[in-house]
């Protein structure tokens, strides 16, 4: 056991989440099929945890078990009760029954007594039935251990089902809901899983790679998103101080919208969820439907402007009245699209040669910080068979768009720092690599 993988058999009745259990213990949302469906599972089908190149754990998502209580009936009208559970089971593996109207049955039996043992799922939303015991009462035959997994726990009184499971002798289980995923829940369904096993050497192997894992990951999506908002931050661009800005604004949005998707299709494949709505429409990701430059948005994160705007379409935008003044020509745009770009008129180098500068405006920077924050959260809390739309607003943001990091507002003079503006950032560079590093740290 020390050396060699484990082997678990993922067992239950018909629709109580086996496939979704494993879908989030792989981390892989296309493991098997999920449905709100009986019999979803008809065959056994395998998968692994590694570590680098090494087995864990063999993972075996069986059939639902149909009809347990005519198996114990066949068990008791054609077999010897002096023989023990395995003699018995064998018995039946070898008779037409088992091919025939027990055919589900006989797969979970046969996939448990090549098991170490097995997990046995559980709806915690139903009542304890017979058909529950008898399935227990099977199981138990086959002489290998057996831990209750409870799906779909929230808010759900437990104790009727504890109190049965402590007279079969199941007094080890646990809780753990394949749709709102917990990582602390993950990791103490393998640590009661390792109780009941002679050696627990491979499962403290599995714990420790998991939380390594989650860390990394964490790590990784952070700076997934410190990138992004650099990016954002370093991006500008110039026009006359008499052009009509609103066709250079209106690019700036859309390259930002752009760059968002991106980051959310990054942090969808990070956290290894497939099904990306943003592209398929399989998910409804219905937070990011708003659009980032929408001023009511900016006031459901709380974020106010600073910098002189009041109404209408410079709500939110961070555009100065006073510094503008009446004459430049982004006073035509006042009536049109100026969301969530602001106007640069405070350097020497801008007026004497009459060129404006516009730089995505601090409120919109914190309002994309929050919303990548909050996907990372809903993704870090999501079980991989969660089938329900993805919700996220917060509400709260990681700074106040008056204090901008540090990192942020040494981008904005630092345009090569941005793929918007060379369509290949220095990334390289010691001094953005750094930025990053440090923004990362900030989320």
């Amino acid at each position: 056991m020390q050396n060699k993988p484990l082997s678990l058999a993922v067992v239950g009745h018909t629709n109580t989440g086996k496939t979704s259990l494993l879908r989030t213990l792989l981390r892989d949302s296309r493991f098997g099929e999920v449905k709100n469906a009986p019999a979803t599972t008809r065959h056994v089908e395998q998968a692994a945890i590694n570590d680098g190149g090494e087995t864990l754990v063999y993972l075996y998502d069986t059939p639902g078990l149909e009809d347990a209580g005519g198996v114990l009936d066949w068990l008791e009208a054609n077999t010897s009760s002096r023989s023990d559970g395995i003699e018995r089971l064998q018995q039946f593996l070898e008779s037409p029954e088992a091919a025939g109207d027990f055919n589900q049955e006989a797969k979970v039996l046969r996939q448990l007594l090549q098991s170490d043992m097995a997990l046995y799922v559980v709806d915690a939303r139903e009542p304890v039935l017979n058909k529950y015991k008898d399935e227990l009462t099977v199981l138990s035959w086959c002489a290998k251990p057996v831990m209750p997994v409870f799906n779909f726990i929230g808010g759900q009184d437990l104790s009727g089902w504890t109190t049965m499971l402590a007279r079969r002798t199941l007094h080890v289980y646990s809780g753990f809901d394949t749709v709102a995923f917990d990582f602390e829940g993950e990791i103490r369904l393998w640590d009661n899983l390792a109780t009941m096993l002679p050696e627990r050497g491979i499962i403290d192997r599995l714990i420790a790679m998991r939380r390594r894992e989650w860390q990394q990951l964490d790590r990784e999506a952070r700076s997934e998103i410190a990138h992004f908002l650099l990016d954002v931050a370093a991006y500008k661009q110039e026009i006359d101080e008499e052009d009509n800005p609103e066709p250079v604004l209106q690019t700036m949005q859309a390259a930002v919208r752009q760059l968002e998707r991106q980051l959310q299709q990054q942090l969808f494949q990070t956290y290894r969820f497939y099904h990306n709505e943003i592209d398929t429409g399989e998910w409804a990701l219905k937070a990011f439907r708003q659009d980032p430059f929408d001023a009511d948005l900016l006031k459901e994160y709380g974020i106010r402007t600073g910098t002189g705007a009041a109404t209408g379409a410079l709500i939110g935008l961070g555009v100065d009245m006073v510094t503008l003044g009446g004459s430049l020509g982004l006073g035509t745009a006042i009536g049109g699209v100026l969301g969530g770009v602001l106007p640069n008129m405070q350097t020497i180098t801008d007026k004497l040669s009459g060129k404006q500068t516009l730089h995505i405006d601090p409120e919109t920077l914190t309002l994309l910080a929050a919303r990548a924050l909050d996907l990372l959260a809903a993704l870090q809390t999501r079980g991989h068979a969660a089938q329900a739309e993805i919700r996220m607003q917060s509400g709260k943001t990681p700074w106040q768009a008056a204090k901008l990091p540090s990192e942020l507002n040494k981008a904005r003079s630092q345009p090569k720092w941005s793929s918007l503006n060379t369509h290949l950032p220095e990334l390289s560079r010691r001094e953005r690599a750094d930025a990053a590093k440090g923004l990362a740290a900030k989320l």
